[in-house]
């Protein structure tokens, strides 16, 4: 007799086995309404409706997000003049906190699909002034190789990598049904690559914040202890300042059962060392 097929491995089983008797509590969590931040935005009219409409009014307008990318953003924390890079920026949350926050920064925003570009591009126009446009750049390129035509080109990089993003899986039947544990492991190999490549980069000294909204800790602390194995002198671990979430080995990851429904999201920041 042939030997048993083994049973594949669940979304519940190995969630369960990474967060053990949290699980339930945590799982619980995730189906809840996520809690929104509103990022209250200002479009101001262009200097030529200012002199052809001495009446025109303001227009107010709002965007949510969640307050643990809100937080996450500010630990970039970019100086006036300085050159910010959002890596992978669709849909726009984390670039718009940071073209409002910090008005005086040359800001890229990037996303390599073109759909998910034409959104960004839809979102930054529809909540950023005139002036605020002026200093923001869109962009399409491939974050992987993103070192090979700008090396050592920004003091600051924002790098929200594509994840697993569990949260958005468990409401959906459709994708419960297609995830894998591979799913988790190849993201973490594009993770690290992607890392590796913004290490690049960015310029000396300058720092870099690494986010995901992902529960898989081979996303999130994990790729950071590679990066300590593969490129060990090349950068030192930076603390973060976020009002909720608990502290990990290498960063800070927000989950939504013991942070009021923010997140999940894991941040860590580093900045590059200069080993020329």
């Amino acid at each position: 007799m042939g030997k048993k097929k083994k049973a594949a491995i669940t979304f519940d089983d190995f969630y369960e086995d990474l967060f053990e008797t949290r699980w339930p509590k945590l799982r619980q969590a995730l189906l809840q309404e996520p809690s929104y931040f509103e990022l209250k935005t200002r479009e101001q009219p262009s200097e030529e409706a200012e002199t052809k409409d001495t009446n025109f009014k303001l227009h107010t307008s709002s965007y949510f997000l969640d307050e643990a990318s809100y937080y996450t953003a500010l630990q970039l924390s970019p100086r006036a003049g300085d050159r910010v890079l959002d890596m992978c920026a669709a849909p726009g949350g984390k670039s718009l906190v940071l073209a409002h926050r910090f008005p005086g920064i040359e800001l890229t925003s990037n996303e390599l699909s073109g759909a998910r570009r034409e959104r960004l591009r839809r979102v930054l126009h529809q909540h950023l002034n005139v002036h605020q446009l002026e200093k923001l750049r869109i962009t399409g390129f491939d974050a992987l190789t993103w070192f090979r035509h700008e090396p050592s080109a920004y003091e600051r990089i924002l790098l929200d990598v594509p994840c697993s993003s569990e949260g958005h899986i468990i409401r959906s039947n459709k994708h419960l049904q297609k995830w894998s544990p591979a799913r988790t492991k190849h993201l973490s190999i594009q993770a690290f690559a992607m890392l590796a490549s913004a290490l690049e980069v960015v310029k000396p000294e300058g720092i870099i914040v690494y986010s995901t909204c992902a529960l898989s800790p081979l996303e999130n602390d994990g790729v950071l202890e590679k990066l300590h194995k593969k490129r060990a002198g090349r950068f030192e671990l930076l603390p973060l300042h976020l009002p909720f979430g608990e502290k990990t080995r290498y960063g800070w990851h927000v989950l939504p059962d013991t942070a009021e429904g923010r997140g999940p999201m894991y941040a860590a920041a580093i900045r590059r060392v200069d080993y020329s």
